[in-house]
């Protein structure tokens, strides 16, 4: 994981063709410069508010554990593993370039693994 908030809101834009209103992300991604673009695109984020607490913080409180439990359930769930065993917990890159390689070969090494139990079990039928 990267501090990449804002390219991967126009990434996921660019791909659906469909306008992000709301986004969950790690606190690594609560920066001043994520929360005001964020803000300046209303996005919803589940960053853990700064300063004193709006007159609607109960209603902000609910959405943004709504937010932080349909992440954790459809992306972390499936990455919890791989981020885990595959050494992308935490990522040792000092340049996006080598980041983006760490990401590609802990995935890929995944993937890899997974189709070989499966071959095993016999569920991908026979590969020539």
């Amino acid at each position: 994981e990267g501090t990449q908030f804002k390219n991967t809101i126009y990434k996921a834009q660019g791909l659906t063709k469909i306008k992000v209103k709301i986004a969950g992300a790690d606190a690594i991604y609560a920066t001043n410069k994520n929360r005001v673009f964020a803000t300046g695109n209303t996005i919803q984020t589940d960053f853990k508010p700064k300063g004193k607490p709006s007159k609607h913080h109960h209603q902000q409180k609910k959405l943004k554990a709504m937010i932080t439990k349909e992440r954790a359930s459809r992306l972390e769930g499936s990455f919890g593993k791989e981020k885990e065993h595959y050494h992308l917990k935490k990522i040792k890159a000092k340049t996006k370039a080598t980041e983006i390689l760490w990401i590609f070969f802990g995935i890929h090494t995944a993937n890899c693994l997974e189709i070989g139990r499966r071959m095993q079990q016999g569920s991908l039928g026979s590969v020539a």
